[in-house]
């Protein structure tokens, strides 16, 4: 994998992520795959409608279900899901630690319980890297903790020095180990910290210190205020190279991309314009709608004038409430691939206006425009 960077706005970049799976544009919103497959969609669906570059598939999940001897016979993940670009894999970190209750963390690794079955498994770094070789991700992310928001600095300072820690021992296993399929697979840590400013500094340096292809910045959206997540990835990015691409997990709202970008970051995630679309909140390019509410009952004007896909084009406001009033599952497709092609259409242009020198601007008025309530 290599990255090249090729223009810059301010603090805004633009690039080129270059894997064994082709090239993605920067920056970039990979939709979620947790248990591979994109809620709804399928991959032609994702390629030919949405112009998906990449999308992000989950290692727990996975690795519980079909499993790993399932997915080695299929002879990796990309096959097994039909999908032919690349994928990020996280490490099923943030999964384990949030059952809590289900999960002893030591300095070993963490211990936890199937949300399935009940049945005990071990994540120790070196497993996780195991189990995403075979998975054969195009970009593997080593195990982290990633503390709840509210912790003391102490408890934070503990979470990010073990995932300091467990980086170094993904990377010694990642480099005794060789890809299976025929293709390049890389590696990115996850700066930890929660919202110490020093300690993401912290968290940062050390990681630049060891040596990865990329970084992560974790352990944000996750409760804490949005003028905090702001200036946390605003603290990291500061820190990370410049040369290397950034990724922000998780995170989240049309205006938490377009301020992020603003900082430094790349690449994104995060299940909230599937998910949410399947709860029948819509973003279109006017702003924000709530598809069941009466007021769109007799409404015959398309999902989104201001997007050139096929469901925007295609299906009126009327009918997708229709299809949610009798809980048809092509409403939820529809909702989800507005809300996809919505978050698509916001990196296209947040990369013209970069190319333009023009992204603060183009920031100010996405923000405005794309947080109102229709």
């Amino acid at each position: 994998m290599r990255f090249e960077l090729s223009h810059v706005s301010g603090d805004a970049r633009t690039g080129k992520l270059i894997t064994s799976h082709g090239a993605v544009q920067t920056p970039v919103f990979m939709p979620v795959g947790t248990l591979g497959t994109v809620k709804g969609l399928s991959p032609r669906e994702l390629i030919s409608d949405l112009e998906s570059q990449i999308i992000l598939s989950n290692t727990y999940h996975m690795y519980l279900r079909p499993g790993m001897d399932c997915i080695s016979e299929a002879g990796g993940l990309h096959k097994f899901m039909a999908w032919n670009r690349p994928i990020l894999t996280d490490s099923g970190g943030y999964q384990v630690f949030s059952l809590a209750s289900r999960c002893k963390i030591t300095d070993d690794g963490a211990t936890f319980q199937s949300h399935i079955d009940g049945s005990k498994h071990q994540f120790t770094p070196e497993h996780v890297i195991d189990v995403q070789r075979i998975l054969g991700s195009d970009i593997m992310m080593v195990l982290d903790e990633c503390p709840p928001a509210g912790v003391t600095r102490s408890r934070a300072q503990e979470a990010h020095q073990r995932t300091i820690d467990w980086a170094k021992r993904c990377l010694i296993r990642f480099q005794e180990t060789e890809h299976l399929y025929g293709h390049h697979q890389s590696l990115f840590p996850i700066v930890q910290g929660s919202i110490f400013k020093d300690l993401r500094r912290e968290s940062a340096h050390q990681l630049i210190e060891i040596g990865f292809q990329g970084y992560a910045i974790g352990g944000l959206s996750v409760g804490e205020e949005t003028q905090t997540l702001n200036e946390m990835v605003g603290v990291t990015c500061e820190e990370l190279p410049k040369n290397k691409p950034r990724y922000l997990m998780g995170v989240g709202t049309p205006e938490n991309l377009l301020e992020s970008i603003e900082r430094g970051v790349d690449m994104f995630d995060c299940v909230m314009p599937t998910r949410n679309g399947r709860n029948g909140m819509l973003f279109t390019t006017e702003g924000v709608l709530n598809i069941k509410n009466q007021k769109w009952a007799s409404d015959f004007s398309l999902l989104d004038c201001g997007l050139n896909t096929y469901v925007s084009q295609t299906f009126t406001r009327a009918y997708l409430r229709h299809l949610f009033q009798c809980n048809e599952i092509l409403g939820l497709q529809i909702s989800a691939m507005q809300n996809l092609a919505l978050y698509g259409w916001l990196m296209s242009g947040a990369q013209r206006a970069i190319k333009e020198n023009r992204y603060s601007s183009f920031k100010k008025q996405m923000c405005e425009q794309l947080s109102q309530r229709l």
